[in-house]
């Protein structure tokens, strides 16, 4: 008795992030992660793949994929090795900030070509952030709140037509893009999501994305609009083939691409890290978000070879994390292992295929406008009166916006530079970045132009804008600080 009481003396003693739970507390908690979390995973390859010309069962297979390159990365990043991974409760899942690019890429490349560009695109990005990871822990005072404010806004701007084209059917030469039935379906989603964010609490509010897409599909079923062949076809069990659509292809133009979205993705990691630290009770030093950024890059440039992509933090399970009180990195160290397993069953994932795209464009007209919302979220903390900081947002988000608001702006421009500018994040992100350099850390005002006014939340209030959609890729800004001291800001 004493020697089972002296047990749990030593296991209370731990911190908290270190602490394990019983087995059914900590399989249990895992899932609500993933339930968070799976939409989100699978919403870019369900972009990505048609837009590289997949038909539906290998666009399940991408999917697939996903899950599983999510969980290896969740576990570098939790359970870690050596000096990779923050040992912190961070769930990693594949970046929305990569979309854009890739879809750019899918489009301007053969179908045959697109995926394997793409993935050596990946691969190269993956390596350069994890040669970059310490070096990168030292810059966060040149991606402050008017840097990534403006970036993730344009994450979920640059997002929304994709939406509404899913809104209308997918494809624009189907007889029935745009018509009525669609269209209404996607509004009758749209509209149960919000009805499910306002009536429900807890864990059932964090899922409500998951639940409108539940109820928006079964209601399509007899509409005519849901179709089972993917699911028909899929095997129970499966591994994901390395290199299933070809060994990777290297593009210089969409390297550029995707390693500026690299940097996107370790400024969103480490903001996270600075926020997460501070919840848990364990402030992430300059060291725990140099193991973060490497786990981070090291799942990136591993994911290709699974067919999967970049991957970075997902913010919502930082609110999750709050709001549930339960701080053991090894519960979300469950989570990796169910995404592994979820990743391993075709079957499982070509599910959430059953969706009818009106269906799913209804939910992401609400999951994307979060997105843009939560940049207006981290615009607010930019002291936005100080220096200027508004010119920077006003250009970034006015270049950024080109490929939205005029697609073919571009189009007598060299073919390789189309991959970046056709990027509304890409080319927004460089402009921000270089005119808070030349605005804020040189010439007058220099010294506080870039320094947000607020003073850093408690990690009460912290929790209170923690986002509650399902994978919403956002930076919690208020608690991102310009100062570059790790232990003095904690803030996807």
């Amino acid at each position: 008795m004493a020697a089972i009481s002296g047990q749990k003396s030593e296991e209370d003693r731990k911190h908290p992030v270190d602490q394990t739970l019983p087995p059914f507390k900590m399989f249990t908690s895992g899932l609500q992660h993933v339930a968070a979390m799976y939409a989100g995973v699978v919403a870019p390859p369900m972009i990505v793949g048609p837009a590289c010309g997949l038909s539906p069962t290998e666009t399940a297979f991408l999917m697939g994929a996903s899950l599983f390159t999510a969980g290896i990365a969740t576990l570098l990043q939790t359970l870690g090795f050596w000096k990779v991974g923050a040992k912190l409760p961070f769930v990693n899942g594949v970046s929305f900030a990569g979309v854009t690019p890739m879809v750019a890429i899918g489009k301007a490349q053969s179908p045959e070509n697109a995926l394997p560009i793409i993935f050596g695109a990946v691969i190269v990005a993956g390596v350069l952030g994890f040669v970059l990871a310490p070096y990168f822990s030292k810059l966060v005072r040149f991606f402050p709140p008017v840097v990534t404010g403006t970036v993730i806004t344009l994450i979920g701007v640059s997002l929304l037509p994709v939406a509404f084209n899913w809104s209308q059917g997918g494809n624009d030469r189907a007889p029935d893009y745009g018509s009525l039935t669609n269209i209404g379906m996607a509004a009758l989603t749209f509209v149960i999501v919000l009805v499910l964010r306002k009536v429900l609490r807890g864990f059932l509010q964090q899922i409500s994305i998951l639940l409108g897409l539940v109820a928006g599909t079964l209601i399509s079923i007899p509409v005519g609009i849901t179709h089972f062949s993917a699911i028909t076809d899929a095997d129970i069990v499966g591994f994901p083939t390395p290199f299933h659509f070809g060994a990777p292809q290297f593009d210089v133009a969409a390297i550029v691409s995707m390693c500026i979205v690299m940097l996107v993705c370790m400024t969103e990691s480490t903001a996270d890290m600075l926020a997460l630290g501070k919840i848990v009770g364990r402030p992430a030093d300059e060291r725990t978000i140099e193991g973060g950024l490497r786990a981070d890059t090291l799942g990136t440039a591993i994911s290709p070879l699974f067919n999967g992509f970049a991957n970075s933090a997902f913010a919502q399970n930082i609110g999750l994390v709050a709001m549930t009180k339960v701080r053991s990195r090894f519960v979300v160290a469950t989570s990796g292992l169910i995404l592994i397993v979820l990743g391993l069953s075709p079957v499982a994932a070509s599910v959430i295929s059953l969706v009818p795209l009106p269906v799913l464009g209804g939910a992401g007209i609400v999951l994307f406008g979060s997105v843009a919302a939560s940049g207006i979220q981290t615009l607010a903390s930019a002291a936005m009166e100080k220096g200027e900081n508004s010119l920077i947002v006003a250009a970034a988000i006015g270049i950024g916006l080109i490929p939205i608001a005029a697609p073919d702006f571009y189009h007598n421009l060299p073919k390789d530079l189309l991959v970046v500018l056709d990027s509304g994040i890409s080319t927004g992100c460089l402009v921000a970045i270089v005119l808070n350099i030349a605005f804020n850390h040189f010439g007058k005002g220099a010294d506080t132009a870039g320094e947000p006014d607020a003073p850093e939340p408690d990690a009460a209030e912290a929790d209170e804008g923690a986002p509650a959609e399902a994978s919403i890729p956002q930076q919690p800004d208020r608690r991102a600080a310009d100062s570059g001291d790790p232990a003095s800001a904690p803030a996807h």
